[in-house]
């Protein structure tokens, strides 16, 4: 257990330090992360590792899956609805299909179930990947909100395709009508069994007088509430957290209030950062165990049938944005669609987002070594390796290259929008409208007696001209000042602060209540700095 333990925590150690060096050198954090494990499983004396599958499926898919569901605006999954399951489902299932057909003709002792397995374990781009390496360019957000709606409903489809392989390699039969039922019936289920537990959840939440850490303990417990339950009676466990998981943050602001908001926003940060940087280290150290197990197979050749089959699942993907777009202008001429002339440079951006990663890797691992009947199962070590190449391949070519080929391309925001700066300053100013409005209609009898709301009208009526100065280009410079000026206010009340900490007759309790009322002023502040 030691040891164990001392794992674990040499694993963060690193991984904290990896994240951090990634930052500075301004290079997306997962591929950082996978180099920097591929590098450290190559020393000596290090431990091979080998992850098991149910570390990934049971313990890093519901929180992830959950994380991405809560912050996906639903508006936005509903505006570009149809792109999204064509993306999810459609290129799925195209992708899986080409892998399958090219593998069994290529690849020496592959057939077409067992080809077909391989496209389903890296037929679905990694949600965390791309968002992680859009982090900082300048990208509409159509084409983000695009990315996460597929990345959301994507893996479900892949797994689906893969549990279906993987019962045709084990009983030798197929059935398409069979699989075209089941495949349904285990998407809808599994949306339904989320719906549910978030029902459930949602009713906890709402009617029960609870504490604010255990309501955010709660939000950490429903995700695998979601995921085990739909898996118990063989659905989507994946689609049952998604639809959970939105489910609950639409009526987020019902649910939660201030102090859970806050402390919930950042406990999960943590969480997930977490997560997230163990399972893309993880993928770097498997190398050694992937290529120990390469028996029977040449490393050369095994690299090369790596590299033609991320060539294909990468041309495959941006074939197939391309042709959505031409295709979405000529049937918007017979339906209505979200926007009909969608051009050819936000799909570019969208095909070449098609980095693989956790989810492939433990589709992967799960494949069993050995058949029902004790026969070795069919081209294993091979499945695995090549699913280990095209995650590498995909994450660092692709990864790395992505920002540029966004500088190159400039793709444009296909829904019109106002800058975001704007949009703060629109709701802020509307939501102070609301409040002066109600304190002078109902409130104006108070005013004259009482300081203090008289003071509070004046912020109001501030507040309201500081709004108009932000969505002011000729004021820019005046606001600026006024930011500056205020964020030295604030160092110099932090400086206050710390002198009056040392001080006995202030509890060490107040100082920290004042201290992260302070820290708030300043995030806003520094928020409204960039």
């Amino acid at each position: 257990m030691r040891e164990l333990v001392l794992l674990g925590l040499t694993l963060l150690l690193g991984m904290a330090l990896l994240a951090t060096l990634a930052h500075r050198l301004r290079i997306p954090t997962p591929i950082f992360l996978v180099i920097g494990g591929l590098i450290t499983s190559l020393i000596p004396g290090v431990p091979h590792l080998n992850v098991e599958p149910d570390l990934i499926f049971l313990v890093f898919l519901p929180p992830l899956l959950y994380e991405a569901a809560w912050f996906m605006s639903w508006r936005e999954l509903w505006r570009w609805r149809r792109i999204v399951l064509v993306l999810a489902f459609g290129l799925v299932m195209l992708t899986a299909t080409a892998v399958g057909y090219a593998s069994a003709a290529f690849i020496p002792g592959f057939t077409l179930a067992t080809g077909f397995l391989l496209g389903g374990i890296i037929s679905p781009p990694d949600a965390v990947a791309a968002t992680s390496v859009l982090k900082g360019v300048n990208i509409p957000k159509s084409t983000i909100s695009i990315l996460e709606g597929e990345s959301l409903i994507n893996d479900a489809a892949s797994l689906i395709v893969f549990q279906f392989a993987m019962s045709t390699i084990i009983s030798g039969n197929f059935i398409w009508q069979d699989v075209a039922l089941s495949f349904v019936l285990v998407t809808i289920m599994g949306a339904g069994i989320g719906l549910a537990v978030a029902g459930l959840f949602y009713a906890i939440h709402r009617w029960l007088p609870i504490q604010p850490r255990i309501s955010i303990l709660l939000t950490f417990i429903a995700p695998y509430i979601m995921y085990l339950t739909a898996e118990e009676f063989h659905f989507s466990g994946v689609i049952a957290v998604v639809s959970g998981g939105v489910f609950l943050s639409k009526h987020s602001s019902q649910l939660l209030n201030h102090t859970e908001r806050v402390q919930g926003l950042s406990m999960w940060a943590t969480v997930i950062f977490i997560i997230n940087g163990l399972v893309f280290v993880l993928i770097g150290l498997e190398l050694p165990v992937v290529v120990e197990g390469l028996d029977g197979h040449s490393l050369m050749s095994s690299i090369g049938y790596g590299l033609a089959i991320s060539a294909l699942v990468i041309l495959v993907r941006v074939a197939f944005a391309l042709f959505s777009s031409a295709f979405t202008d000529f049937a918007g001429r017979f339906i209505t669609v979200a926007v009909r002339n969608v051009g050819w440079r936000g799909p570019v951006v969208i095909g070449w987002a098609g980095m693989r990663g956790v989810v492939s890797l433990a589709a992967a691992l799960s494949v069993p070594l050995a058949l029902p009947d004790r026969q070795p199962f069919p081209q294993r070590s091979l499945i695995l390796f090549i699913t280990f190449v095209v995650i590498l391949v995909t994450l660092v070519l692709q990864g790395l290259t992505l920002p540029l080929i966004i500088r190159l391309v400039h793709p444009n925001e296909l829904f019109p929008r106002l800058p975001e700066k704007q949009q703060e300053a629109a709701i802020n100013r509307q939501m102070q409208e609301a409040a002066l409005l109600e304190l002078n209609q109902n409130l104006t009898n108070q005013l004259g007696d009482n300081d203090l709301l008289t003071n509070l009208k004046n912020r109001l009526e501030g507040g309201l001209l500081l709004n108009q100065l932000t969505t002011s280009d000729e004021d820019g410079e005046r606001l600026a000042r006024y930011n500056q000026t205020l964020a030295q206010l604030h160092r110099i009340k932090r400086r206050e602060l710390e002198r009056l900490r040392h001080q006995e007759e202030f509890d060490e309790e107040v100082i920290r209540k004042i201290e992260a009322q302070l820290d708030l002023e300043e995030e806003k502040t520094d928020h409204a700095i960039r």
